[in-house]
């Protein structure tokens, strides 16, 4: 269903069973998969790839060009997948030159007034709560969540599984399954809580923990922790994960507190 209040340009691709609420704008160059919902006073800018299956909220701004000095008008693009919910006033951008597009997964939450900024990579199973600020080229793994109000810098990644409280202002990594929170961020913990959830076996938690133990709870160098973790925790996935995250940190990851 289609409202007459609503504006679409002729040259947008439009599903089977979308609904568009009264007075959406949704620009050329514009595909919406099947089974999407825009209630109300959604603008969907030229570029934008939508999924099936994603309902958004009044007052959003879906492919906006970047708040990016840098931009200069090259084609780039927005790319969303199936069943995410994008709640109201959410700003999604799309990308620059740098990497030609933002990209979000899929079954994703993004609560009102969050951004998320040009060029970002964001996967799937996300919760990002109110009001969160993601600057460009950020990096966010699957099945993380963040706490509402919280700004993430730059460049940023954060791994897989992980949690960050609310009013977090990260600049650093936050490595795969850790909890980071405090004033400035550092390491507070694993989100056992989360993996529980999510169906991690007891070893696969244990396994977890003793990687962090080396990293942030011994007098260790995070070199010579690496090293510890390689020879004495079994190679499994998770593990491989950390030390994968890790290798590719640019900004480096969380302190952990002081001992």
């Amino acid at each position: 269903m289609i409202h007459k209040l609503t504006e679409i340009n002729p040259n947008a691709k439009i599903g089977e069973n979308v609904t568009i609420g009264p007075f959406c704008v949704i620009d050329d160059d514009v595909e919406i998969g099947d089974g999407c919902t825009l209630i109300s006073n959604v603008h969907v800018f030229s570029g934008t790839r939508l999924g099936k299956n994603n309902r958004i909220f009044p007052g959003a701004s879906i492919g906006a060009v970047p708040q990016d000095l840098k931009f200069k008008g090259e084609y780039t693009t927005l790319e969303i997948g199936d069943n995410n919910t994008f709640r109201e006033s959410v700003t999604l951008n799309r990308g620059t030159a740098s990497r030609g597009k933002t990209v979000i997964g899929s079954n994703n939450l993004i609560m009102a007034y969050c951004h998320v900024g040009h060029d970002c990579v964001l996967g799937n199973h996300l919760v990002i709560s109110n009001a969160t600020q993601i600057a460009g080229e950020v990096e966010i793994n699957d099945w993380a969540v963040i706490g509402g109000g919280s700004a993430i810098v730059q460049f940023s990644k954060i791994g897989a599984h992980s949690m960050t409280s609310g009013m977090s202002g990260v600049n650093k990594d936050i490595p795969p399954f850790s909890y980071a929170g405090r004033t400035p961020i550092q390491y507070c913990g694993i989100n056992i809580v989360g993996m529980q959830r999510r169906g991690f076996t007891e070893e696969q938690i244990a396994n977890i923990k003793n990687c962090y133990r080396f990293i942030y709870q011994s007098e260790l160098n995070l070199s010579k922790a690496l090293e510890k973790i390689k020879s004495e925790i079994p190679d499994c996935e998770e593990r491989n994960m950390i030390l994968d995250f890790i290798a590719n940190s640019q900004h480096g990851i969380l302190k952990g507190p002081k001992l």
